[in-house]
């Protein structure tokens, strides 16, 4: 090339170079000289910012955090695209297929992590992950009829099963248990109950009354005040004294029930605890202990379509003869997968899995649409506290460049691999 060729080259690239040294080697020039000042930027303070770095307790919690997410972030991803990408070679519609799965990608991400904090909701009322999984719960562990329910007075007794009971001895003369409950509300009770009663005693029998034992005003409890009704439709074992249910019986539309030829002895009275079983409360995927696995998934939901189209396309150039050989000489498709397919794609998803690291590494805007502010010191990553410290709070311009100036040097090894990558794939 002549140097006249040279020269021009030059100006043509010039424009670029501006840019460039505007954009990123100024700015990074300028972060590194601004972490060895004080928080006001007029003190020098050496290396101080950066002894204070690995002091802070927040800031060892993000070092941490962005540990987990470069280990299973971009393998799973990965590993989820290729998956995907080889199973969408077999269906006929592949492309609407990727399209699908992309969506995600093309959605800001900041969106995407306030979409998954909404599914995210504890409550199945509200969040889609605890809704889905509440179904199981729903049909195997069913809410009960007084969710929540207890007794109202000391002699019904709470078991540690769960269930309430009322002891009474049966003599020459009956017994009669009498079973407040409180905790729930009047609209829990059937449209048919009416004004409770207590039922009469009467020789070798047992009855008893269920009852919602609260009213608007003044009320007694353990006395059967006027207003309060019965709890009909409701189960009740009578338990032996050799505990063995005797029989089981529902109350009736007063709440009374009865039980008769029984021999003397104390018994029990008992509501099983199913009737108060109380609806799945969901889990907390935005609590602390949980809230980055949470963001781990929201990522790679966001993510694993950016994977699925990139290893689709290095899957539509690989040799199609190649596999067909493999097949002929009577390899299982697991092992064209594994022995042929996988090693050919070596080179594409080196490429996904550097990129996928870098994003980890930088993750950002993500937990900050999911983690509420309660729990962003546990979610919280390198690139995170970056911005916490610099931009909000005191603003500590210096500490937060310093912070800034480990995140890139975090990221430098895996750009050091990916470019002594490139520079083997091309001498090969």
């Amino acid at each position: 090339m002549t140097s006249r060729a040279k020269w021009w080259g030059f100006v043509f690239l010039a424009p670029a170079l501006v840019v460039l040294g505007a954009l990123v080697v100024y700015p990074v020039i300028a972060t590194v000289w601004r972490s060895f000042f004080d928080q006001a930027g007029t003190e020098f303070i050496g290396i101080d910012n950066y002894r204070r770095i690995f002091e802070l307790d927040r800031m060892r919690k993000a070092i941490v955090n962005s540990l987990i997410w470069v280990a299973v972030f971009p393998i799973a991803v990965t590993t989820i695209g290729l998956v995907l990408a080889v199973l969408a070679e077999k269906i006929n519609w592949r492309t609407a297929f990727r399209l699908i799965l992309f969506i995600p990608a093309a959605i800001a991400v900041m969106s995407s992590g306030i979409i998954w904090r909404i599914m995210y909701e504890a409550d199945p009322s509200r969040g889609v992950v605890n809704a889905v999984m509440n179904i199981p719960a729903s049909i195997f562990t069913p809410e009960g009829d007084l969710a929540g329910a207890g007794p109202s007075y000391e002699p019904v007794i709470e078991n540690p099963d769960g269930s309430i009971s009322f002891s009474v001895s049966i003599d020459g003369d009956g017994g009669v248990a009498a079973i407040g409950l409180v905790r729930f509300t009047d609209a829990a009770l059937s449209e048919e109950a009416v004004q409770a009663r207590l039922p009469a005693a009467a020789p070798g029998t047992l009855a008893g009354v269920v009852w919602r034992d609260t009213v608007p005003g003044d009320n007694e409890r353990g006395v059967i005040d006027l207003g309060e009704r019965g709890v009909p439709g409701i189960a009740v074992l009578v338990i032996s004294p050799t505990g063995e249910t005797v029989e089981k019986v529902r109350t009736g539309v007063d709440g009374t029930f009865e039980v008769t030829g029984l021999d003397p002895g104390t018994y029990a009275a008992t509501i099983p605890a199913s009737t108060f079983r109380q609806a799945w409360g969901g889990i907390t995927w935005l609590g602390a202990d949980l809230v980055t696995l949470a963001a781990i998934i929201a990522g790679i939901w966001v993510w694993g379509g950016f994977a699925l189209l990139v290893i689709s396309s290095g899957l539509a150039s690989l040799p199609r003869e190649t596999l067909e050989a493999a097949r002929v000489d009577g390899a299982s498709e697991w092992q064209v997968f594994r022995r042929v397919t996988v090693p050919l794609l070596g080179p594409v998803l080196g490429v996904v899995f550097v990129a996928l690291t870098i994003n980890a590494l930088k993750m950002f805007d993500l937990i900050v649409g999911i983690a509420p502010g309660s729990v962003q010191d546990d979610a919280n990553v390198v690139a995170l506290e970056m911005w916490r410290t610099a931009f909000t709070g005191l603003g500590q311009r210096g500490l937060g460049s310093a912070i800034a100036v480990l995140l890139f040097l975090m990221i430098v090894p895996v750009l050091v691999l990916n470019v002594r990558r490139f520079r083997l794939e091309a001498n090969n």
